[in-house]
C-alpha cells in the first residue's frame, strides 16, 4: 500500500507543484490503483511513474473545482486509447454534478470510450466495501460541497503459531496452510484439528484517510481518528493573517490540519495542497512551523512515494 503524490499544489500548475492528485497503489493488495482527485495534466504526472492507466480501477472525487477535476476527460481517453477494454470498468465516485461534466466534456469532443464507467454519487457513510476494504465518505465545508474519505483496510488474519503447532506433533507440509486459512483438518494418524486453536489474533488493518479542500469541519475527526496516514491540506501557514485567508477562500491552514492529527491520534501527518506562495525560505518556515505542532508532519512533493507499512501488533 503506496500513496503516490502526482500533483500537491492548489489553484492552479506552478514550476514545482502541478494541481491535486494522489494515487494509492494497492498492488500488492488488489492489484489496482485508486486516484483521489485528478487535477489538470495529471496524465502527464503519471507518464513519470510506473502507474498503468489501466490499472486505475476507481476515482474518488472529493469536490467540483476545476484544479481537482480537469485532468479527468483527458486521462478517461488515454485510459481507452491505451487499450482498457468491456472487462476493465471505471468506478468514479463524486459530488453530483461529476457525471455531467466527463460525460458533456466526452459527448463534445467526440471521444468514445472502449470500457464502461460507473459513476457512485456520494453520500455520507459507506460508500464501497469488499473482503479487503471499505471506503467512508463525509462531508467537509468548503465553498461548494467537498467530501473527505476514509479507507480501511479489513483486518489480517492472524499468524500460525508455529511453536504450537510442532508442539502438538503436527507434521509439516501442505496442512501448515490449511491450519493458516483456520481449516479443520484430519491428520494421518486420525486426530482431528481446528486450524483456528492454531491463530495468533487477527492484526488490524491500515487506515489511510485523505481530506482535501476544507476549513475544519466536524466529520474530520470521524475521517480520521486513529487513521495510519492522513492525508490533509494545508493551503496556507500558521499565522493570524494566513488563517484569515483560509478562511476566506474555504480552506484549511497548516495549524488546522495539525490539530487534527494530534486530536485524532493520528500516526503520520501529509500535508498537500500548498498554495504557490510557499518556496525557498517560507517553505522552510512552513516545514519547521508544523514540525513544532506535531512532529511526525510531512509536506508532500510532487512525485513523492510514501509506504504504509502494514503494523504487526506484538503479543506476549
Amino acid at each position: 500500500m503506496e500513496l503516490e503524490f502526482l500533483g500537491t499544489g492548489s489553484g492552479q500548475p506552478s514550476k514545482f507543484r502541478n494541481v491535486a492528485s494522489i494515487a494509492l497503489r494497492l498492488l500488492d493488495e488488489r492489484n489496482a490503483v485508486w486516484l483521489f482527485d485528478v487535477g489538470e495534466a495529471t496524465q502527464h504526472q503519471i507518464l513519470k511513474t510506473t502507474i498503468r492507466p489501466r490499472k486505475i480501477e476507481k476515482i474518488f472525487i472529493s469536490h467540483l473545482h476545476g484544479d481537482h477535476i480537469f485532468g479527468l476527460p483527458g486521462l478517461l481517453s488515454s485510459r481507452s486509447f491505451q487499450g482498457a477494454d468491456k472487462n476493465e470498468p471505471l468506478t468514479i465516485y463524486g459530488p453530483k454534478g461529476v457525471r455531467s461534466f466527463v460525460t458533456a466534456a466526452l459527448r463534445v469532443s467526440e471521444t468514445h470510450l472502449s470500457y464502461p464507467i460507473n459513476y457512485v454519487e456520494l453520500e455520507e457513510g459507506v460508500i464501497f466495501e469488499d473482503e479487503i476494504f471499505k471506503v467512508i465518505a463525509e462531508p467537509l465545508r468548503h465553498r461548494i460541497a467537498a467530501w473527505g474519505f476514509r479507507v480501511e483496510e479489513k483486518p489480517h488474519p492472524g499468524e500460525l503459531l508455529i511453536d504450537k503447532v510442532k508442539a502438538d506433533k503436527i507434521p509439516s507440509g501442505p496442512v501448515y496452510g490449511q491450519l493458516k486459512a483456520g481449516e479443520t483438518v484430519t491428520l494421518e494418524d486420525g486426530r482431528v484439528v481446528n486450524g483456528k486453536d492454531y491463530l495468533g489474533p487477527a492484526q488490524p488493518g491500515r487506515v489511510i484517510t485523505i481530506i482535501f479542500d476544507t476549513m475544519p469541519a466536524e466529520a474530520e475527526y470521524s475521517l480520521a481518528k486513529d487513521a495510519d496516514v492522513l492525508v490533509h491540506e494545508a493551503t496556507y501557514g500558521m499565522s493570524k493573517e494566513e488563517g484569515k485567508m483560509a478562511r476566506a477562500h474555504g480552506h484549511s491552514t497548516s495549524r488546522d490540519a495539525t490539530n487534527l492529527a494530534k486530536k485524532a491520534g493520528v500516526k503520520k501527518l501529509i500535508l498537500t495542497h500548498i498554495s504557490a506562495r510557499y518556496i525557498g525560505p517560507l517553505l522552510q518556515k512552513f516545514i519547521a512551523d508544523v514540525h513544532k505542532n506535531f512532529a511526525n508532519t510531512y509536506v508532500a512533493r510532487d512525485m513523492d512515494i510514501v509506504n504504509v507499512p502494514f503494523e504487526k501488533e506484538q503479543h506476549d
